[in-house]
């Protein structure tokens, strides 16, 4: 093509952004931005702050959700640095800092203390909800964010209550430890969502780059507000309360953006009613938006996967029932309250999406306000009738979930690492 500028050879493009194109006139190669002159200035300001700040090859190499949660998330670490500084300037004034009846000895042993206890915290947190983080990311994140809160609300008060003071740091020492733990699991478990050409390191590098540039806004405000605050209690609790706010709505708003494509617990319990209510796979986005972000109370009979042969059946007799109606490489049973799933080890990933579709399809019937009525099955009845149930329905929805867009080559369900192999039932 031949233009006034010569004959166009080449056209490039970095990623999605501003393309050149390579001239040839008069036997010299030469390259121009395709576009005006005005746009230059402009394009080279917003290409350099996403050069620094976001990912390479952005919008294409990271998730949809991206940008709307990591705004979000801005907010929240702005907000999350403000009430870090007046928590922290209560922790020094209760470590004895202007006081001159306080000893150095003092103030290291209590804040050795309270750096012990938080070790201790987070090694048994990790231990108790570690496999939990990723199959509850959101829910955990918003919890770990809420509980930073209130441990540095615990660290404003002590000051005003010597007697307890060192209870009371090593207390929010404990909380902020949990926070440590699952504040940063969670944050790789949205990284491994967020990354689409596996560059989990240079989304979580960016990450900390943008955390930087809030922290450094955000101590540049401390600064100013520092000298405001001290010696006046009332105003330090006020502002506090008032970050606090803006810190659990830029959570929320953030953990609700996120869309994530793999099916846990509440996201494949969420699809499979709706679809056995009326007919229809819901997408990602709309069973993302339903899905209840907060740690709650259950209400509903819990489901156990991946436990022992002997949370399942109890006797022989309980091995026959469970492999009644069943061809599958997995048992349900019905025990102690729970929905138990025993799993074989030549199970498949689609057979472990079928396994819970039962085993929330059981736990619905079992659960109020359906078991309010005198139950007119026992719970083996109930097992085998779900059996039923899923050699008629399961394809067409696993077929209708991949269609909708979500992923079925791996799930985020909380499988414990039991497998058991058993002898089929002798006819």
């Amino acid at each position: 093509m031949e233009t006034a500028r010569g004959v166009v050879l080449a056209t490039e493009r970095y990623g999605s952004a501003e393309s050149w194109k390579y001239f040839a006139k008069d036997a010299v190669m030469e390259r121009r931005r395709d576009g005006s002159k005005g746009e230059s200035r402009g394009n080279s300001i917003v290409g350099a702050f996403k050069s620094v700040f976001l990912p390479q090859g952005y919008p294409e190499s990271v998730s949809d959700d991206y940008l709307q949660y990591q705004f979000w998330d801005t907010v929240q670490a702005f907000a999350s640095s403000l009430s870090g500084t007046l928590a922290t300037q209560a922790s020094l004034k209760g470590f004895g800092v202007g006081n001159q009846e306080a000893t150095v000895a003092a103030a290291t042993i209590t804040w050795l203390l309270r750096d012990g206890t938080g070790m201790l915290g987070r090694i048994l947190f990790a231990w108790q909800k570690g496999s939990k983080l990723d199959s509850e990311a959101k829910k955990w994140r918003l919890f770990a964010d809420a509980l930073n809160d209130i441990a540095m609300f615990m660290e404003i008060l002590a000051p005003y209550f010597p007697a307890c003071f060192i209870l009371i740091v090593c207390t929010a020492g404990i909380f902020k430890s949990l926070v440590g733990v699952a504040g940063g699991a969670t944050r790789a478990a949205l990284t491994v969502h967020q990354a689409r050409r596996d560059n989990m390191a240079d989304i979580s590098a960016k990450d900390g780059s943008q955390e930087t540039l809030v922290n450094l806004a955000g101590l540049l405000v401390s600064l100013m507000l520092i000298p405001i605050v001290t010696d006046n209690p009332i105003l330090t609790v006020s502002l506090f309360l008032l970050f606090t706010v803006l810190h659990l709505f830029a959570n929320y708003k953030a953990v609700r953006s996120v869309v994530m494509e793999t099916l846990n617990e509440a996201r494949l319990s969420i699809v499979l009613k709706g679809y056995l209510r009326d007919g229809r796979v819901l997408s990602p986005l709309e069973a993302n938006q339903r899905e209840p972000v907060l740690l709650e109370f259950r209400k509903t009979v819990p489901i156990k996967l991946g436990v022992r042969l002997q949370e399942v059946v109890e006797s022989p007799e309980d091995l026959n029932l469970a492999l009644r109606e069943n061809n599958m490489p997995y048992l349900l049973g019905v025990r102690n309250g729970c929905v138990c799933v025993c799993l074989g080890p030549e199970a498949s990933v689609h057979d472990e999406i079928r396994a819970m579709c039962q085993a929330v399809w059981l736990s619905s019937k079992l659960s109020p306000p359906t078991s309010r009525d005198p139950p007119t099955q026992n719970n083996w009845e109930m097992v085998h009738e779900s059996h039923k149930m899923m050699d008629t329905i399961f394809k067409p929805f696993l077929k209708g979930v991949e269609a909708a867009g979500w992923d079925t080559t791996r799930t985020l369900l909380d499988w414990d690492e039991w497998r058991v192999e058993w002898k089929t039932k002798n006819h």
